[in-house]
């Protein structure tokens, strides 16, 4: 049982909780990881000069760093563990995660969410919650703390700069 188990990661303490949740559960399974960040280049686009900054360098960077702690994390525990970085392509970031759960045969998800409610989630939208309607595995949703939301933006501090 959970064999092959999906972790989508995009750096936030409550990805990271998911990264950890994945370990406890493959050490008890034997199951390996696969690690999935999507490169949403549609949440970074707003109020930016496209023609002045290379945003998929930045996002495709960024991507790779994030992917690579989380992969050293994983391989620090001792369980097996694979990489995927998704194209910058217009969609959902749940589609991708679908995408990936099926080549990956993954038999569970696991995703970390912030958990928020009411007007917060209707402006912002959850991932998490487009994952867990749209998957067809498992999801295992890893709610974080109070203190580990974010104070500010998750845009990367080069496109912050670049706005």
């Amino acid at each position: 049982m959970y064999q092959s188990i999906l972790v989508p990661v995009d750096g936030s303490p409550t990805s990271i909780r998911g990264v950890d949740e994945a370990i406890r559960l493959a050490k008890l399974t034997g199951g390996r990881i696969h690690l999935v960040h999507v490169l949403d280049q549609l949440s970074f686009v707003a109020g930016l000069d496209m023609y002045s900054i290379d945003i998929f360098g930045i996002l495709q960077q960024e991507g790779s760093e994030i992917l690579n702690r989380m992969q050293e994390r994983v391989e620090a525990s001792g369980v097996p563990v694979t990489t995927f970085i998704s194209e910058p392509l217009p969609g959902r970031v749940c589609d991708v995660v679908g995408k990936q759960a099926k080549a990956v045969h993954a038999d569970l998800i696991i995703v970390g969410t912030h958990g928020r409610r009411g007007v917060g989630r209707l402006v912002l939208g959850s991932d998490a919650e487009q994952i867990l309607r749209s998957s067809s595995v498992p999801v295992l949703m890893v709610r974080g703390t109070a203190a580990e939301e974010p104070a500010g933006s998750a845009v990367p501090a080069e496109l912050r700069a670049a706005a």
